[in-house]
């Protein structure tokens, strides 16, 4: 398989062409400070066997940040010195921090604009990154990656919405001045042979933001300036986040946050148009840039199938990750029948909104890390079978089962209706309501039980069933 191909970047190369991309875990204390949780969700991640884990964005200013790592002064070195070994110790892949600076806010929903910077604020910005990037180096990253994507300080410069009046806003050329300057102080900063990764959104998603048609071009010149891979997000603005009394804005609560994490009512490789389309513009122009598609990208073989059609160089999966580290290792190894599935009911998402450690909702319960086992046996159904039933009630179906039983405990129950998987539940649940059915199509469901090591169960019995036409008033 090409995922598993390597790709050289400058002096690094990574193993393989699955990468983690960053995302919030809010394990870090107030103080920014890595822990032993940090360490322990992010040696996970590099067990898994990813090509490229890059750590969740960490603040290159000193600003107050919350439950969020930061790199913006010497103090924070030892610490995520400490990460980098955990990481390299742990696999194989490439171990990079994201890097970002953000505008304040307040919980009484003012926010600080780019066009409230000054300007002596807005040039030192690009000298911040630098800094911060050779801190990466020194505490023994492979490279960085600039954050300019969603609702923050680059990303926002960016911004179609950029409302400021002088170089740095108004046309799209003098939009790109900051981010262009920020990479050339972080490259000078780091030399020649380090590799410096970019993620930006392809489409910003709101009304009056820039689309494909701008990002590609953006796209172009950041390559242009010696950016060594880019990897493509989508929304996750402010200007459409969903304010709520006495609580900061949250810029993942409107639809720009829904396109920049698709959940379980978007088409699979929702956003992976963008990375295609950016990838088709730079190499119009003789850029050969690495492009990572991200955003719903759940299975070996349509990964693979973006590769193979030259639509990515790389692919970022961030939930299907946390649902299980071990994807890389064990698809490498031809288990991906063992591979526990996320089945995108974004409670990871509700999690970082209310500001709560990120974990993932078929986790066991309490669990703060995804688990691990080497049981490689399957779970059971009881003597007397699991007796799947189904209900037509209340325009929807509703499944009941009989739990299963594994030694070392079952993790949760894969939903199957008609040759598709279309969810999964916790081992703690054994109902489900299908509200996705409707009358005139006749349903066949069944359900399988996997256990902490990805074994899967037989099916259980299968049930049809058809709705009736007739709702009860």
């Amino acid at each position: 398989m090409k995922l598993f191909s390597p790709l050289p970047l400058r002096s690094r190369t990574l193993p393989n062409r699955i990468v983690v991309p960053a995302m919030v875990t809010r394990l870090s204390g107030e103080d920014g400070c890595v822990n032993d949780g940090i360490r322990e969700r992010y040696a996970r991640f590099a067990k898994g066997g990813a090509g490229l884990v890059v750590v969740e964005a960490m603040a290159v200013h000193q600003a107050k940040s919350g439950p969020l790592l930061r790199i913006g002064g010497n103090e924070f070195v030892p610490g995520l010195r400490s990460l980098a070994q955990a990481m390299h110790d742990a696999g194989p892949g490439l171990a990079f921090p994201q890097i970002i600076h953000f505008l304040k806010i307040s919980r009484s929903g003012w926010r600080q604009k780019v066009s409230d910077l000054t300007i002596d604020e807005v040039r030192a910005i690009p000298g911040l990154y630098a800094a911060a990037a050779t801190r990466a180096l020194e505490a023994g990253f492979d490279g960085v990656e600039l954050h300019m994507a969603h609702a923050y300080t680059l990303s926002s410069f960016l911004s179609r919405l950029n409302s400021r009046r002088d170089e740095y806003g108004g046309s799209l050329e003098r939009r790109l001045r900051l981010p262009l300057e920020t990479v050339a102080a972080v490259r000078a900063a780091v030399g020649e042979a380090v590799p410096v990764g970019l993620r930006f959104d392809g489409e910003e998603c709101v009304k009056g933001g820039y689309t494909l048609e701008d990002s590609r071009v953006i796209a172009l010149r950041l390559a242009q300036a010696g950016v060594d891979y880019i990897s493509v997000s989508a929304g996750g603005k402010f200007e459409d986040a969903m304010p709520r009394e006495g609580q900061p804005l949250y810029p993942y609560t409107g639809y720009s946050g829904e396109r920049c994490m698709p959940g379980r009512t978007y088409q699979p490789a929702a956003n992976a148009y963008l990375a295609a389309g950016i990838r088709a513009f730079l190499r119009s122009y003789g850029v050969q840039t690495p492009v990572a598609a991200a955003g719903k990208i759940n299975t070996p073989d349509l990964a693979e199938s973006l590769l193979q059609r030259e639509e990515a160089d790389l692919i970022a999966m961030a939930r299907p990750l946390l649902a299980d580290p071990d994807w890389p290792r064990k698809v490498q190894a031809g288990r991906w029948g063992n591979v526990i599935r996320c089945c995108y009911a974004n409670v990871c998402k509700a999690k970082d909104e209310h500001f709560q450690t990120v974990t993932c909702f078929l986790w066991p319960k309490g669990a703060t890390q995804a688990p691990e086992s080497t049981d490689e046996a399957p779970p059971r159904w009881p003597k007397g079978g699991a007796v799947l039933s189904a209900q037509a009630a209340d325009g929807r179906i509703q499944l009941r089962w009989s739990p299963a039983e594994d030694p070392e405990g079952v993790y949760g129950y894969d939903i199957w209706r008609n040759g598709e998987r279309i969810d999964a539940v916790p081992s703690a649940v054994t109902m489900y309501h299908d509200g996705a059915a409707v009358s005139g199509i006749r349903y066949t469901y069944w359900v399988e039980a996997y256990d902490m090591g990805g074994n899967r169960s037989g099916a259980t019995n299968q049930v049809e069933i058809e709705l009736s036409s007739q709702l009860e008033a």
